[in-house]
């Protein structure tokens, strides 16, 4: 891990597109400003952690999960065909 100081309205690169700024120093709180293109995510780690649960909990559906929602969508397309 790299460590690094900044002072307020200080930044650093990370790589040729993304900057992070100190924005403001309160106490034990830093604020940051983060500038990145629109490709590139960027999320609080508790955001990403959770983000990423959800996906590997809906990777792991069921084949009758599937098979089961197959068949609910089915039923709505050939309901509104009405």
């Amino acid at each position: 891990m790299l460590i690094l100081s900044r002072k307020k309205n200080e930044s650093i690169m990370i790589g040729d597109d993304v900057e992070i700024m100190i924005t403001d120093v309160s106490g034990e709180v830093v604020k940051l400003g983060i500038s990145a293109p629109r490709r590139v995510s960027v999320h609080r780690k508790e955001v990403y952690e959770a983000i990423k649960a959800e996906n590997l909990s809906a990777s792991k559906a069921s084949t009758a999960q599937l098979s089961s929602l197959s068949q609910f969508l089915r039923s709505r397309q050939s309901g509104q065909k009405r």
